[in-house]
């Protein structure tokens, strides 16, 4: 049964491991985090007019409406884009998320390395303290994750609660599915880790169970035995050293000796 569990654990933990990198590798090189529209209304028949559209990720913006319709551009963390953004709101929507970037990316980094280090130890389950460190940095890249998700939303809630209203004009925006990837891929990486870190308790309680005490091969004997050392020490007690014989044994032998030798007959004379 322990066996059969130990085999579940790591199918399981090396499943979550790869869907997790999959991901989180999906999410940070596509550019559906977030999409945005942006307008104005029409006041005679009550009918919206589309001023812009786009959809960004962490490396690239690409408009699908308005002015820049059909342009891609690459996110600058250093210089200023040269594209033309319909209000300021926008724009700095664009430049906050860029601070939550380096989260994803220590993520990936991380959940490689586990992934590489969890399957090291699957191949070798005598190196239990691999499952161990795999579920350390599974866990590691999880809240790396979700920390450059809590600063990717917040930045965005920001920026949308400082937005003026204005009547004549809307703004909506969501989550694309490169974030809800994101999000996913920390769910299974949370579990891998969990999993590779119940699995390392699993095979370091199984050789406890079948590794032998020590006292198996070092029995406290008492002092006075002639046999105490003899496993405490055994390159010097072996072969056992032999006892001196005492008077009375000796007696015994040689009274045992004289009644074991037969007779003289009476025929045979002494010269």
């Amino acid at each position: 049964m322990s066996s059969c569990s130990s085999r579940a654990l790591t199918i399981l933990s090396t499943v979550f491991g790869a869907c997790g990198l999959l991901l989180v590798g999906v999410a940070v090189s596509t550019d559906y985090w977030l999409i945005m529209v942006e307008g104005i209304i029409l006041q005679q028949n009550q009918s919206m007019e589309v001023k812009m559209a786009l959809h960004s990720g962490l490396w690239r913006v690409c408009f699908v409406a308005g002015s820049e319709n059909g342009r891609c551009v690459a996110s600058e963390y250093f210089t200023e884009p040269e594209i033309e953004i319909t209000t300021e709101n926008t724009a700095n929507i664009l430049k906050m998320v860029r601070t939550a970037t380096p989260f994803p990316m220590v993520s990936l980094l991380f959940v490689f390395t586990a992934f590489v280090i969890s399957n090291i130890g699957h191949i070798r389950p005598q190196r239990t303290i691999l499952a161990f460190v795999s579920g350390i940095f599974f866990i590691l890249s999880g809240l790396s994750l979700v920390v450059g998700l809590v600063l990717y939303i917040s930045s965005i809630n920001d920026e949308v609660m400082n937005r003026p209203r204005e009547p004549e004009q809307f703004f909506n925006y969501h989550y694309g599915w490169s974030f809800a990837f994101a999000a996913s891929s920390f769910l299974l990486k949370e579990g891998a880790g969990v999993l590779s870190v119940y699995l390392f308790m699993k095979r370091y309680a199984e050789e406890e169970m079948y590794r032998p005490h020590p006292t198996i091969y070092r029995p406290r004997l008492s002092e006075g035995s002639d046999y105490s050392g003899q496993y405490l020490h055994p390159e010097s007690s072996w072969p056992l050293p032999k006892r001196g014989r005492s008077t009375s044994e000796i007696s015994s032998d040689i009274s045992i000796q004289l009644n074991q030798t037969p007779p003289a007959p009476d025929n045979l004379k002494i010269s």
